[in-house]
């Protein structure tokens, strides 16, 4: 026998009833519309806000095929293709030759990561890679994944370099952040939908439909975006740090993915980096490294992201705060 809660506005009741206020907040909360729905609430605010940064400091690329032409994607018919598997290998090949320190890859599951692993040592990809960087890899055991941390983190700090092959839902997505040398690039290999054929997400999925009146497609999707922006966003952990995120999936592309990502990350996704092949991406994220590894002070940031009290206390300063809380 399993049990399992269908409806989470349960586990946050009893905060809404204790407390007069109550603010959640979260770089991930996106959409924003979707959580009083599941939560069962009626919110007196809600905003979406951008991040302050003296440079841009992020750089996502949207990969839709490999140099070859074909199609990027981890759809569930897609996932033998050998093709994409070794487009998958060439992009971490080229990546690891450009990008300094640490790499990060997400998987959508353990098995399809096992397999494309399978397969990228058939092919001579993983002896490609290890020419550049040492590769770790998680696994479904706790010990060994915190010893392959353990020695990640070492081979990045020893300048040798690595590269994380993790999952997404996992330890690794949800609890660890990769910050500056630890996480200048994570990859994202496809889209991390949740197994559909699991009885109790059917289950769930009835009931949002049911009581709240939300689409089978809706939750999904919003679950995989979200999920998908707190892998990515695992490498950017402070406004001195920077990396690029690599979403490689065609499906990222169309305009009810992406708009599904946190507003933080959609500024900086334009058209021109929406349709890229694996050169095209190694290309603009050589460029990105090269401008990043520029000198940068604190004094840089003075004015932008970080505001002295002269700067906090004079009338231009109030002024922007009041139109601000006026906006929200």
């Amino acid at each position: 026998m399993h049990f399992s809660c269908m409806d989470a506005s349960i586990a946050i009741k009893p905060v809404f009833s204790r407390f007069q206020s109550v603010i959640i907040t979260s770089g991930t909360l996106s959409p924003l519309d979707m959580y009083p729905r599941i939560l069962d609430f009626q919110p007196v605010t809600m905003a979406s806000f951008t991040m302050t940064l003296a440079r841009p400091c992020l750089c996502p690329l949207i990969l839709t095929r490999g140099n070859d032409q074909v199609t990027m994607s981890s759809r569930f018919e897609s996932r033998e293709d050998v093709a994409v598997i070794r487009n998958y290998g060439n992009l971490l090949v080229e990546m690891s030759k450009i990008v300094p320190d640490g790499i990060v890859c997400f998987f959508v599951s353990y098995t399809y990561l096992e397999n494309v692993v399978a397969s990228w040592y058939d092919q001579g990809i993983l002896e490609n890679i290890q020419r550049n960087k040492l590769i770790f890899i998680e696994t479904q055991d706790s010990d060994e994944t915190s010893m392959a941390l353990d020695k990640y983190h070492e081979a990045c700090n020893n300048g040798r370099g690595a590269v994380l092959l993790a999952v997404a839902r996992g330890k690794v997505s949800e609890g660890v952040d990769f910050t500056h040398h630890l996480g200048r690039a994570v990859i994202m290999f496809g889209i991390p939908y949740v197994y559909t054929q699991s009885r109790t997400l059917k289950s769930r999925l009835e009931y949002l439909r049911e009581n709240y009146q939300i689409r089978d497609s809706d939750f999904l999707t919003f679950d995989a975006m979200r999920h998908a922006a707190q892998c990515v966003g695992r490498v950017v952990r402070g406004k001195t740090d920077y990396g690029v995120m690599i979403f490689a999936d065609k499906r990222f592309s169309r305009s009810d993915k992406k708009s599904k990502l946190p507003r933080w990350i959609q500024e900086h996704i334009t058209d021109a980096v929406c349709n890229l092949s694996t050169d095209e991406s190694v290309h603009i994220a050589k460029r990105f490294l090269r401008l990043m590894a520029q000198p940068f002070a604190r004094e840089d940031q003075l004015g932008h992201s970080l505001l002295t009290v002269e700067q906090l206390e004079s009338e231009s300063q109030r002024k922007r705060i009041a139109d601000a809380a006026h906006q929200v």
